[in-house]
């Protein structure tokens, strides 16, 4: 059993699409970040950089204690192994599909998370990081935009990790000041990935976590963005 630690963010999103892709049984505990969860000292026990999501393996391939994983990227990579899916034993396969899961936990994830954070969420608007972070923004999706010409998924034909890593993130492009219109292969590619039952299902997870709107909620806005660990 995979125990999930989860709050309906892109990276909690990317954690219950592999897990309803694979079919590998898990539960939910919900860590709810507008309410300071994440900060307890038994979340900071599996994930030190109080940060969503996190996974507890009840059933280690090694046979040992129960394993603790955290970073979205490392759960991914874990869950591949373990499971034997959506990463590929191919050399070259698997090279591409972690470059491009490393390009996502490094850029395309942190700043797509700075546009929003500065267009939406800032008390004051700072039209020079507002227009930074839109820019590279927009480089971001040209770039995948790019790869993704005569490609069904980042890989080539096959899904994979670096898809689920990426997909939940460009879910929000109108968020980002995005058309999706203007990167066609893109759109292609996401619409692709929206049409498939365990995307849906993984989304419907979410559903049952009353997530609270930080520009509506005080409380979680000063937890969000005005406290440290």
């Amino acid at each position: 059993m995979i125990h999930l630690h989860y709050w309906p963010t892109p990276n909690g999103h990317k954690i219950t699409i592999f897990l309803e892709e694979a079919g590998l049984a898990y539960d939910v505990t919900p860590v709810n970040i507008g309410r300071g969860d994440q900060l307890k000292s038994a979340f900071l026990a599996i994930s030190p950089n109080n940060r969503i999501p996190a996974i507890i393996d009840d059933s280690p391939d090694d046979g040992g204690e129960p394993l603790s994983v955290f970073e979205s990227g490392a759960i991914l990579q874990y869950l591949a192994q373990k499971s034997g899916l959506f990463l590929s034993n191919e050399p070259r396969a698997k090279i591409m599909a972690l470059e491009w899961l490393y390009w996502q936990v490094g850029g395309l994830g942190p700043m797509l998370g700075q546009n929003q954070h500065f267009a939406k969420y800032a008390p004051e608007k700072i039209p020079y990081a507002i227009e930074r972070y839109v820019n590279e923004t927009r480089r971001l999706y040209k770039v995948l935009n790019t790869h993704l010409d005569g490609r069904t998924f980042i890989t080539g034909q096959d899904y994979s990790i670096a898809d689920m890593a990426a997909y939940p993130w460009i879910v929000h492009h109108e968020e980002h000041g995005i058309k999706l219109a203007d990167f066609p292969h893109l759109k292609v590619w996401f619409e692709t990935i929206r049409e498939r039952p365990a995307i849906q299902r993984a989304y419907k997870v979410a559903e049952k976590v009353p997530v609270m709107d930080p520009t509506q909620d005080s409380l979680a806005h000063k937890i969000l963005f005005g406290l440290t660990q």
